[in-house]
């Protein structure tokens, strides 16, 4: 089953590739859209040309994407994520990659990644398993958090706010942290080179085909709060073997930090 979505994903995850990598390290404008979030000349090229192949190949299903928004009404969806890391896109880092999934009534069941100036591309359709570069990939079996390789997102995320005891105390006891964001990170999880990565809030477009990549390969992907992700959620991602010590300490920070404000609005 969507054995023709995937190949259609995966078509439009090279071509988005070569539109990339056109760009990449050369000179292009680069604009901050009214999130103040950067924007630049190939995310534009990217979605058009995926909004544009995906009207054709599936005229019936909605798109949604980063820049274009939502397009027309279906239980079928497809999401794009024309570069995720535009930043590092910018600055000429190469962790960057284009996003795409095709969600059937709210749940992604198609995710491809296509990562070109790493070479790498992650797969996955639901019921079928998760691959890089055409090999099975699987999550690791790091069982308590001492043995975890802990990533995260931008360290501004986490040094202020309900979760920042819990997000400290995770650094200090975990084996190892990095700072890996975006899209990489959770790929890093999926194949079995890190365990945990911690997001405070993602866009639908972020989480897509990722959620589905993830667990596809063994792992696990909820918010903090342990729920279904939903556009502008937290996003915690796992082996699946440590999510639920992991939202135990997240819900016990969150917990202490509304008792502590409580005690601050009773004087």
């Amino acid at each position: 089953m969507f054995e023709r979505e995937l190949a259609v994903a995966n078509e439009l995850a090279e071509e988005a590739g070569r539109i990339g990598m056109s760009f990449f390290r050369g000179t292009f404008d680069v604009r901050e859209k009214v999130d103040k979030t950067p924007v630049t000349e190939a995310d534009l090229a990217i979605e058009k040309m995926v909004r544009r192949a995906l009207k054709e190949r599936f005229p019936g299903d909605a798109v949604l994407g980063e820049e274009g928004g939502s397009e027309g009404a279906s239980a079928r969806r497809w999401i794009v994520d024309p570069i995720d890391g535009t930043r590092n896109f910018a600055d000429g880092v190469q962790v960057w990659g284009t996003l795409i999934a095709l969600a059937v009534d709210g749940v992604p069941v198609v995710g491809v990644v296509n990562a070109p100036a790493l070479g790498e591309r992650y797969e996955a359709v639901r019921g079928s398993g998760a691959r890089m570069n055409g090999e099975p990939i699987h999550v690791s079996r790091a069982d308590r958090v001492e043995r975890a390789f802990v990533l995260h997102a931008e360290l501004a995320d986490w040094i202020e706010g309900p979760y920042a005891p819990a997000y400290l105390d995770l650094l200090k006891a975990a084996r190892r942290e990095r700072g890996f964001g975006d899209f990489w990170g959770h790929m890093l999880v999926a194949r079995g080179s890190a365990d945990v990565m911690l997001e405070p809030e993602l866009a639908t477009w972020d989480w897509a085909a990722l959620w589905v990549i993830v667990e596809e390969a063994g792992g696990r992907v909820t918010t903090f709060e342990g729920e279904r992700l939903a556009h502008g959620s937290s996003v915690l991602t796992t082996n699946g073997v440590l999510h639920d010590e992991l939202l135990g300490r997240l819900t016990h920070a969150a917990r202490e930090a509304e008792l502590r404000a409580q005690d601050a609005r009773d004087g």
